[in-house]
């Protein structure tokens, strides 16, 4: 060899070392830890399942999963700050349906959807309507008939959740009905209300109530999915109930900002979905009264633009205005 190949080999090594591999780096992903940042507070959904997953990947990966919680702004908070992190893969946006519906829904919420790359849809839940002990209807299409005579409000954990324009939809665009909304701090509090009978009716995501409609504390009037649900046979669908076709969930999806290799996505979806096709964690996510989804990164992006379509047109449709 002579002395410029010498020299050219020395400039090749030094800038490997210096930069490192560039993309084939995702082979070696992770090499340290990685941090799941939820855009919501500690006891949510996003927070209980991005622990069941985290503790998983851990386990996978042998590297520490640390669950970081950054609420505030209906989830706007974490992805903001997200969104700024370094695309390697190691800080990952857990989020909800709200990430779709703030599309619409927000003025300036701080990134914009095109930061991002969804990696993986994690799992979902209908949102579910439900009734005071006391409600004469058994069901969401008796109870919208007697609001068409009688004075009720429904609560929901707040606007613009899922759960609220849900019900917004069935109520304003399907049964032409008024029903006034009476928006609470969280589910928690509006599914109280309801069992209290202090207000007849509520909108909260099924996960929040399955259990209380098993227990009989309130009514289960309606789930919002295209199919009954195993935890709820009872309880009719709206669709079946002749009250829209719509399938509205709400959903946790995993984010990473969009300039992340291609690689090290298909590496966290990959592993991820091998978790959710696990029975032990179906079984985990069925107690929270959730379905885990799973599929590729694809199916994920495609997915979140059709439900920031959707719900778009939805809150378009029923008057909600940005803020």
């Amino acid at each position: 060899m002579n002395k410029f190949g010498i020299v050219t080999s020395f400039c090749v090594a030094l800038a490997a070392a210096t930069f490192g591999p560039g993309p084939a780096s995702a082979q070696d992903y992770p090499n340290r830890p990685v941090k799941l940042q939820v855009a919501f507070a500690p006891g949510g959904p996003a927070d209980v399942i991005a622990r069941i997953i985290g503790q998983k990947l851990s386990e996978r990966w042998k590297q520490s999963v640390v669950v970081e919680n950054r609420g505030g702004a209906g989830g706007n908070i974490a992805a903001a700050a997200v969104s700024k992190m370094d695309p390697d893969g190691y800080s990952i946006l857990v989020t909800t349906s709200a990430f779709a519906v703030n599309q619409t829904l927000t003025k300036n919420p701080g990134y914009s959807s095109d930061d991002f790359k969804a990696v993986v849809v994690v799992a979902s839940t209908p949102n579910l309507i439900i009734g005071a002990p006391s409600l004469k209807g058994n069901n969401l299409k008796e109870v919208v008939e007697a609001a068409k005579t009688e004075k009720m409000t429904y609560g929901t954990a707040g606007v613009g959740t899922t759960p609220h324009l849900s019900a917004e939809r069935i109520f304003k665009l399907q049964a032409k009905v008024d029903i006034p909304h009476a928006p609470f701090t969280g589910a928690g509090p509006a599914l109280q209300a309801v069992a209290g009978g202090h207000i007849p009716l509520a909108s909260i995501a099924m996960s929040a109530g399955v259990e209380n409609v098993k227990g009989g504390q309130v009514k289960g009037l309606a789930v919002t999915s295209k199919n009954r649900v195993p935890s709820l046979p009872n309880v009719p669908t709206a669709r079946e109930l002749g009250l829209g076709e719509e399938d509205d969930t709400t959903w946790v999806v995993f984010f990473v900002p969009a300039k992340t290799p291609d690689a090290v996505i298909k590496k966290i979806n990959a592993d991820v979905d091998a978790i959710l096709k696990e029975k032990d964690t179906q079984n985990q996510l069925e107690k929270i009264g959730f379905m885990a989804v799973g599929g590729t990164p694809k199916d994920a992006d495609d997915y979140v633009k059709s439900e920031t379509k959707r719900w778009g047109e939805i809150i378009r449709s029923i008057g909600l205005e940005a803020k």
